[in-house]
């Protein structure tokens, strides 16, 4: 038994287009719903428990049938209950941003100061998996970086930090080292530390927040490794943060930036950028960064994958030594 790699592109050529984008939306919820209860109970047991949402998930192919027994596509099978959380969390943060857009509740570019509490924790939460890979799979990867955040003292920035998940499970990953998360919305950072707060452990006290906008970082050397979520800005802050960020980086520390994977077909690309105009960031693709951070006089640049549908990470190493 297999399932196929890569689902069709959805097509629209029946008489009711639209009832095959409202089937769509279903769809997505259905597979949703599925990844936030696998966070807690077993996946198997997710799937048999409700036939009918599991149907509708087998009608789209995410879902494969032998016998009595239902296997999820590779592609949502995560290896644990935080990823599953995160990776439910993620998409349901992107329904919730369409059905703003659908009910004309923020303009274009009116950035995520606009958003509503509950979509800045789903996304902020989402994105401790984000920090969970560059831990798991960046920071081994990267030649020194491991050794620098084993070091008492060590630093790691993070940019845009939102409710603080990802610092959190920075901190968690690298027990010697301080995180400095900083977020231009005050009120975001105020959900940060509602949330720190909540944790009630060492990790949150090695977590910082402070309020500024990126633009403005004038840090020196300061830094082992940055991380850059680089769609949340827009193209102008990104052109006049990097080269600060660089400069807040170590000599032969490492930067490591989160940018959008490119669509592989016209709807996705045209999703992508309307998304990221409407989110007041910007439609920089994998080899644009790339290529941004060479530019800077950058080195020994790599490209990591996360989940499907998630950022890909550019890393690239500061020349000095």
């Amino acid at each position: 038994m297999s399932l196929p790699a890569h689902l069709p592109v959805l097509r629209l050529e029946n008489d009711d287009p639209a009832s095959t984008l409202e089937s769509a939306t279903w769809a997505l919820a259905a597979l949703i719903a599925t990844l936030d209860e696998a966070a807690t109970k077993p996946l198997d047991d997710v799937l048999t428990a409700n036939a009918h949402r599991s149907a509708v998930l087998e009608a789209v192919g995410l879902v494969q049938r032998d016998g009595d027994a239902l296997t999820l596509h590779p592609s949502y099978r995560y290896p644990d209950g935080p990823t599953n959380r995160a990776a439910a969390q993620a998409r349901l943060s992107a329904v919730r941003q369409a059905v703003a857009a659908a009910v004309g509740e923020r303009g274009e570019s009116s950035g995520w100061a606009d958003l509503d509490d509950e979509v800045l924790r789903n996304q902020g939460r989402a994105s401790a998996g984000t920090g969970r890979a560059i831990a798991g799979k960046v920071v081994p990867a990267l030649p020194g970086l491991a050794e620098r955040l084993d070091l008492e003292g060590s630093r790691i920035l993070d940019v845009g930090t939102g409710i603080a998940a990802l610092a959190s499970a920075l901190a968690e990953a690298f027990p010697r080292t301080v995180v400095v998360g900083i977020d231009v919305l005050e009120r975001v950072l105020e959900l940060a530390r509602e949330e720190l707060a909540a944790t009630h452990g060492e990790v949150a006290d090695r977590v910082v927040l402070r309020h500024g906008d990126v633009v403005g970082i004038t840090d020196r050397a300061a830094y082992d490794l940055v991380w850059l979520p680089a769609p949340f800005l827009s193209e102008n802050a990104l052109a006049q943060a990097v080269p600060r960020l660089i400069a807040a980086l170590k000599p032969g520390a490492w930067i490591v930036v989160g940018t959008n994977p490119a669509g592989p077909d016209p709807l996705r690309r045209a999703v992508a950028g309307w998304h990221a105009v409407r989110n007041g960031g910007n439609a920089y693709d994998v080899d644009r960064m790339t290529a941004t951070l060479i530019a800077h006089g950058l080195r020994d640049e790599r490209q990591f994958p996360t989940v499907p549908g998630g950022p890909v990470l550019v890393a690239a190493r500061h020349a000095g030594t």
